[in-house]
């Protein structure tokens, strides 16, 4: 059966987002959840179809990529393909050869649901096993406890709060009041939420964008930040806390979040506010 590689253009990003809402659910791989979209929406709208990939079988899409920079592939699979090895030959093919128009040439990384087959086929071609990282999910059938801060839905009047925090939250930085604008545009957000946290003293301390799938649905932190003159205090576990309330009243069935097994504090920042740590999957690396 033909599998069809191709680039959607902007009349095909619904149906790329409805087709990854779709594959969110309980037990499917952590990877590619509309929200990843919808935040690199700040870049606009026509870089983001730009980056997408779309692998389809008779029409129907079966894999979705997102180009995060020219030498990182992000990957997600039809929960229903993940056995499908004539799939897995075919990603692998297009991933491996830059003419192919998905990777450039030199050095690569290919995040994928470690239940393909996609990571084997790459090392046997000589890629190797990436960083670690740890998947952490919170389970929101019951009630949200308090977060203990003062937490606001950051709109046009909260922006320069929510750029503040998160360029002193992330060196190198290049969040802005127009890309914030541009990622508010985007069809994603109309699932989003936009938080900032204020302390007693009423300075603002940390941030978190979530990200919803729809009802049902795991719902995502992407991303979650304290600035950086106000870490140690607890502020980390009141906004993913914070992030996780603003999912159940979302709808979501659960909360996830993924950060570097090597990221010690950050897993334990997530531990403390009620997310179970997942086994630790890994992205292939071509040097």
């Amino acid at each position: 059966m033909t599998i069809e590689l191709r680039t959607p253009g902007p009349d095909m990003t619904d149906v790329v987002l409805d087709v990854l809402r779709e594959w969110q659910g309980e037990g499917a791989a952590v990877q590619l959840h509309p929200g990843d979209v919808g935040w690199f929406h700040r870049f606009g709208p026509a870089a983001t179809t730009a980056a997408l990939r779309v692998w389809s079988r008779h029409g129907q899409p079966v894999a979705v990529g997102l180009l995060d920079g020219p030498r990182l592939l992000r990957l997600n699979v039809a929960p229903g393909e993940y056995g499908d090895n004539e799939l897995a030959e075919r990603l692998v093919r297009d991933l491996a050869d830059p003419a192919h128009g998905v990777l450039s040439e030199g050095r690569a990384v290919v995040e994928a649901p470690m239940a393909t087959s996609v990571h084997r086929l790459l090392a046997e071609r000589g890629w190797a096993a990436d960083e670690p990282w740890t998947p952490l999910r919170r389970d929101l059938t019951d009630p949200v406890p308090d977060p203990g801060l003062r937490i606001e839905v950051a709109g046009p009047d909260r922006v320069a709060d929510r750029v503040a925090v998160q360029r002193a939250a992330f060196t190198g930085s290049t969040f802005t009041r127009e890309r914030w604008d541009r990622m508010a545009a985007g069809a994603p957000y109309a699932d989003a939420r936009c938080l900032v946290a204020y302390d007693d003293r009423g300075a603002a301390v940390a941030t978190a964008t979530v990200w919803s799938a729809g009802p049902g649905r795991p719902g995502l932190l992407e991303p979650l930040g304290v600035h950086a003159e106000h870490r140690g205090h607890g502020h980390g576990r009141a906004m993913a806390v914070a992030a996780a309330s603003a999912l159940r009243a979302l709808g979501a069935s659960c909360a996830l979040v993924t950060t570097p097994a090597s990221n010690v504090p950050a897993v334990a920042t997530y531990r403390a506010a009620g997310f179970r740590a997942l086994p630790e999957t890994h992205d292939s690396r071509r040097e």
